[in-house]
């Protein structure tokens, strides 16, 4: 039997996979999606939520773009809440818990019925390369898939050790196997590997906890939705509902009911009957019984070597640094709809069983609590993401892309930017077009990538608002604008959202030019809105428009001067973006540059003048000689 030739093989069906694998077959690409259990796609190995901090603004723009996240997200959301309501626009950020299995589900659904996409369950032992040249990859009974393009997105399955106080098994997750010979596969063919660590909450069973010693968390209404599908599904359902509930109504009118009956890719109506969260606390209680144990806790007690993630520290993180805190949140969050568990967020740690329980049943509300699962520590493989370009292609082997957690990130949704770049780059590449490349100008995705590829990271990233320089345009509520020109190049998206975008684009800036122009009192509409206490409703010459575009009327127009001096600092920061440094430039033959320069150029090997700017120890001077040296041209003589 010939195995076919796949134009597009992606390694790992996780958060980041997935996105690879529609962004490709979607593009017309053949494309192969590896794992090692079909029904483990798109798996919520932690918290099922979305979003949150900055990472909402990375799923907005996925959304944008026709990414499948956002609208994963909203379909399976059990409860939704905006972040930073009382700050400013570029700071605000969506969080929806979800239906941990239906969210799984739905992801599997719309991959099985994606045109050009083949789900293969095998493990991945390595990568096949034949005469310096990728052509596929070996599994582990020794078939071999060919493909042109591979993209690997193993999350924590590279030599994942797990680990529960003292006891430490192998593990991509509890309950799944890890991926060794991968691992020894990339080291055979030179790429530096390092080692993370993670980690979990136990789950506790709903039925175990005193809810009145907690505070209700209740979701948001209107729900606040990340994709344009499940806004316009709830904008439907509520008038079909209210056309039902008429008594002139015909049947054709009852087409949410008929045509939109709940299904795994529309379980419920999106945001319809959100589930609470509810909130707790630490006490002194527990700090104690987790400082008189720390010795045996996997991350103190030495078992572990990996470094751990900064910003979503363990409990036994928390009590160590933040030694004068008496006191830390504990939210209890669902994991489901038909589900018994319960995860008690901020309690993630790697002690004994005995110790957990001891710990969680200090915790107001859950003194008789019930465990369903142990908290566990995870430690892994990640590959130094300094090996790779911007369209995240290895600088080493042709048509090798690496997404996820494999570069050293933590959470879903850097995961998943990261694999939709490299789906649409493989593709992009294969076909002899340009790439697909988001500046720090443009998205969060490109702040997240171009901090990888330049500065690496020694622990799982995690995106945040203070990471990007330009926040005031990266907004999550003008994503699905700055996205429109991306979007419209590689053609994912739907040409009917394409559209839409565009129209009310067009609006918005055919109304920010009539109120700058239009003057009632002597003054101008657009100076009127400008007043913190005026809304667009409440101009007295107004338009009817889509909520999205009064939004962006009132925030363009509020922020004029400060979105204008960004845009210029954009624009400028473009100008050295667009500086390649060319491939016969030779850092030892350059003596003029200072030795540390030339080691981490050499190292990095940087894409364009602009990339080698944000290199640590690279000065301005060294930018001044580097431009000169390439202005002179291959010729000239390099000192």
């Amino acid at each position: 039997m010939t195995t076919p030739i796949y134009e597009v093989l992606i390694i790992g069906a996780g958060h980041a996979g997935c996105e690879a694998a529609l962004a490709a077959a979607r593009m017309g690409a053949r494309t192969a999606l590896v794992t090692m259990e079909r029904q483990a796609v798109a798996r919520m190995s932690c918290n099922p939520s979305i979003g949150g901090i900055a990472k909402s603004h990375i799923v907005c723009e996925l959304d944008a773009l026709g990414g499948e996240m956002g609208r994963n997200t909203d379909y399976t959301g059990i409860q939704f809440r905006t972040l930073n309501t009382r700050k400013g626009p570029a700071v605000q950020a969506f969080r929806v818990q979800c239906d941990k299995d239906a969210y799984s589900r739905r992801m599997l659904a719309v991959i099985e019925a994606t045109k050009n996409l083949d789900i293969i369950e095998a493990l991945a032992a390595g990568l096949w390369i034949e005469n310096g040249t990728l052509r596929g990859v070996i599994t582990a009974d020794g078939s071999k898939i060919a493909a042109r393009a591979v993209i690997l997105a193993s999350g924590t399955f590279l030599r994942g050790v797990i680990h529960i106080g003292k006891k430490q098994f192998p593990g991509g997750r509890k309950g799944e196997a890890a991926a060794d010979q991968l691992s020894a596969s990339l080291i055979r063919l030179g790429f530096s590997l390092g080692r993370l660590k993670t980690g979990t909450p136990p789950r506790l069973h709903k039925d175990s906890i005193d809810w009145n010693k907690t505070e209700i968390q209740p979701g948001e209404e209107p729900p606040p939705f990340f994709s344009e599908s499940a806004r316009e599904g709830r904008r439907l359902f509520h008038v079909e509902q209210s056309r039902v509930m008429d008594p002139t109504s015909t049947p054709k009118n009852t087409m949410f009911h008929v045509e939109h009956c709940p299904s795994t890719l529309a379980p419920w109506p999106p945001g319809s009957d959100q589930m609470p969260c509810f909130l707790t606390h630490t006490t002194a209680e527990t700090h104690q019984i987790i400082r008189d144990n720390l010795g045996l806790s996997a991350m103190y007690g030495g078992s572990i070597s990996g470094t751990g993630v900064r910003y979503c520290p363990s409990i036994e993180d928390k009590i160590v640094k933040f030694s004068e805190r008496d006191s830390h949140h504990v939210f209890l969050e669902p994991e489901g709809r038909s589900s018994q568990e319960i995860y008690p967020n901020g309690t993630s740690n790697s002690l004994p069983e005995d110790v957990q329980v001891a710990m969680i049943r200090s915790i107001p509300g859950l003194e008789r609590a019930v465990f369903t699962n142990l908290a566990y520590a995870i430690e892994y493989d990640f590959s130094d993401p300094t090996q790779l370009t911007h369209t995240l292609e290895s600088k080493n082997i042709e048509n090798f892309y690496c997404a996820g957690q494999i570069n050293g990130t933590t959470g879903y949704e850097e995961a998943a930017g990261q694999g939709f770049v490299a789906g649409v780059n493989a593709v992009l590449k294969l076909r002899g077009l340009d790439p697909f490349v988001l500046g720090r100008g443009d998205a969060y995705i490109g702040v997240l990538i171009d901090d990888l590829v330049t500065k690496g990271t020694s622990e799982p990233y995690r995106m945040f608002t203070s990471r990007a320089e330009h926040r005031l345009i990266l907004r999550q509520d003008n994503a699905v604008f700055r996205m429109l020109p991306f979007a419209r190049r590689i053609g994912v998206l739907a040409e009917s959202s394409l559209a839409r975008t565009e129209r009310m684009h067009c609006q918005i800036e055919a109304e920010l030019k009539r109120l700058a122009s239009t003057s009632v009192g002597g003054q101008s509409l657009a100076a009127l809105l400008r007043r913190t206490e005026i809304h667009y409703s409440d101009l007295p010459s107004r338009l009817d428009f889509d909520t999205q575009v009064v939004d962006q009327i009132e925030v363009m127009t509020k922020y004029e001067g400060y979105i204008t001096r960004e845009q210029l600092q954009i624009e400028k920061a473009r100008l050295l973006e667009t500086q390649s440094i060319p491939s016969w430039i030779d850092y030892d033959q350059i003596s003029t540059l200072r030795f540390e320069c030339r080691e981490k150029m050499k190292r990095i090997r940087p894409e364009s003048l602009g990339q080698a700017t944000r290199i640590s120890g690279v000065t301005p001077a060294d930018i001044s000689i580097l431009a000169v040296i390439i202005k002179r041209g291959p010729i000239a003589r390099q000192s």
